[in-house]
């Protein structure tokens, strides 16, 4: 039931009665929707606060993106170590081939066929269980091993001689390409030969 005049009036009070209740009903009520339409306005944020917090949990899943980001960096920091790892022992392998006298333009293609998989450095940073990987080198790289060896003079065919000792202009000529025409060995037995001859 509405509260009225004529209601308050058929309650018999006076006029002054009547005016003051219906004074303070009013700004009961005007209090009451002006806070009715506060919690309106507060309850249409609400919904908007509420769609974003739903967009962030289900569409835009943070979690897991920073879970795939943090994978994806770790994997990064090991492809960079494994790379750096990869050419520390490919160094060290490359001097222990250059070591073993392997021929300096066999070793780039050696390098690109070589496993490194298996391959690991000391604290010194030289390969771990050199003499094994001396061994393989030697066992599978064999053939591009180089040897130097000082040849002495044929003596199957020695050098000709006149009988007499040559001077050392001719022990020392050289060809038209700057060699020695004679080798170490036979400049050494021309000299003795010479310095003999020049003794008697």
């Amino acid at each position: 039931m509405a509260l009225t005049r004529s209601l308050l009036k058929g309650m018999g009070l006076t006029d002054e009665q009547v005016s003051s209740i219906i004074e303070a009903h009013t700004e009961t009520v005007d209090g009451l929707k002006a806070e009715r339409d506060r919690y309106k306005e507060q309850a249409a944020k609400l919904d908007d606060v509420q769609k974003e917090l739903d967009k962030v949990k289900g569409g835009e899943n943070w979690k897991d993106k920073y879970e795939a980001e943090r994978k994806a960096f770790a994997d990064y920091k090991t492809e960079v170590s494994n790379k750096e790892t990869l050419r520390e022992v490919k160094a060290a392998y490359r001097k222990l081939l250059t070591a073993n006298n392997v021929g300096e333009s066999h070793i780039d293609s050696i390098l690109k066929v070589t496993d490194f998989g298996s391959m690991k450095l000391n604290a010194d940073g030289k390969l771990e269980n050199e003499a094994a990987a001396v061994e393989a080198i030697k066992k599978d790289w064999g053939g591009f091993i180089t040897t130097t060896q000082t040849k002495g003079a044929d003596v199957a065919t020695p050098p000709a001689s006149s009988g007499k000792a040559l001077s050392r202009e001719q022990i020392y000529a050289k060809d038209e390409h700057g060699r020695y025409k004679l080798d170490a060995a036979q400049r050494q037995e021309q000299l003795a030969q010479l310095m003999q001859a020049e003794q008697s």
